[in-house]
């Protein structure tokens, strides 16, 4: 049976499309890790922000106009916490980027990254909170529609709100993924699944609901930056060059579980064999080799990268920053960034790309409630590249 896969399809809404991605709305070889590097940190600056903001896009619902997306518009003040606190040093080095199974993530190449930091686990609730203390900075999730943009919405329709994942009520077909999401106004960081949700209690839970540019304001406040896809799974592979999964080549659930994923008959019942039903407190499953918590499953994390599905034809083979603009045969003119590691909704039954060469895509004004991220540091080495 042919699996749809649910990385391309739209969802209706009052006449508009709203664009959903990843499980959601689209021989062993140990790196040696080099000796301690001499610090030099680049920190995100006004330019790179505005470098990375998102030109003659299609707004969507949430979005009043163009420079509502600019992160560096709604940022104060930096971050207080020290930069590479709850942060783990990812070596130099040489690995094998892509998997087999993915026609996205092909063909397979030898990639070089320098020396970088990336946080130890997602962005949580509570970073988030501070953040957003600090700065007043409101979510594209928490922004009313225009009315300019859509005049013939009633002033019901205007109202905020994001997608939100809604399990059917017994099994269905996987080719309409509209039976398991939802338009939810009132939906956002703060209330990921809806109105009468709440983040109390959750604030080592990853932050949702957020948007590509939500998740560059953070890092930009924080002085950090996105990872490049080719810095995620460096990172997420641990040191061990082409593996099947973050952890190495055993099966999930044998002899433990090692990732947040779906167990049982996707969408209508999870079986919680891994102890969650969605998203879980970060660190909740064991790290990978570097010491990075959920890489896989648990929530899509937002990389710096444009999504183009032959991306992998580009000659830059050192540090690859991704392609120039984006572009998705399934939807074309909806701009599209890159989204790693898979979420609690992935399975061996629906979605597999929580493997550490799988790549998620996703409208980079949409928000959902299986979609986080983590952020990185860069550094220079005072070792020759090899």
């Amino acid at each position: 049976m042919k699996l749809f896969n649910h990385h391309t399809p739209l969802l209706l809404l009052f006449g508009c499309t709203i664009a959903l991605t990843g499980c959601s709305p689209s021989s062993r070889h140990v790196d040696h890790t080099p000796s301690a590097p001499s610090l030099v940190v680049h920190t995100p600056s006004t330019e790179l922000a505005k470098d990375t903001l998102v030109e003659s896009a299609p707004r969507a619902l949430n979005t009043p106009d163009a420079n509502a997306i600019d992160p560096a518009k709604q940022i104060s003040q930096p971050g207080s916490q020290p930069l590479l606190e709850n942060m783990v040093q990812i070596p130099e080095g040489w690995f094998t980027m892509g998997q087999e199974e993915f026609s996205d993530a092909l063909p397979k190449r030898r990639i070089w990254v320098d020396c970088f930091w990336m946080d130890a686990t997602e962005v949580t609730n509570e970073q988030f909170a501070h953040f957003v203390d600090q700065t007043g900075y409101v979510t594209l999730a928490e922004r009313p529609i225009d009315p300019v943009q859509f005049p013939n919405l009633k002033a019901s329709q205007l109202e905020p709100g994001s997608i939100v994942f809604t399990p059917s009520e017994g099994p269905v077909s996987l080719d309409n993924h509209t039976q398991w999401w939802q338009w939810v106004k009132g939906a956002s960081w703060k209330h990921p699944e809806g109105p009468k949700s709440s983040i109390e209690g959750r604030e080592r839970h990853p932050v949702l609901q957020v948007a590509w540019a939500d998740a560059v304001a953070y890092a930009t406040w924080a002085g950090k930056l996105l990872p490049t896809e080719a810095q995620w799974e460096r990172a997420a592979r641990g040191g061990f060059d082409q593996k099947e999964f973050c952890w190495g080549d055993d099966k999930p659930g044998t002899p433990r579980w090692q990732a947040n994923i779906w167990q049982g008959s996707f969408p209508d019942s999870n079986s919680r064999a891994d102890g969650y039903v969605a998203a879980a407190p970060v660190g909740s499953f064991p790290s990978n080799a570097y010491g990075l918590f959920d890489m896989s499953g648990n929530v899509w994390e937002w990389c710096a990268d444009w999504y183009r599905p032959d991306a992998y034809f580009l000659k830059e083979l050192r540090n690859p920053k991704g392609p120039d603009s984006s572009h998705d045969p399934a939807e074309p003119g909806t701009p599209k960034r890159v989204q790693r590691g898979g979420s609690y909704l992935c399975s061996d039954v629906y979605c597999r790309r929580y493997v550490p060469g799988g790549r998620g895509k996703q409208d980079v004004e949409s928000a959902t409630n299986h979609v986080g991220f983590r952020c990185v540091v860069l550094i220079e080495t005072n070792h020759a590249n090899h």
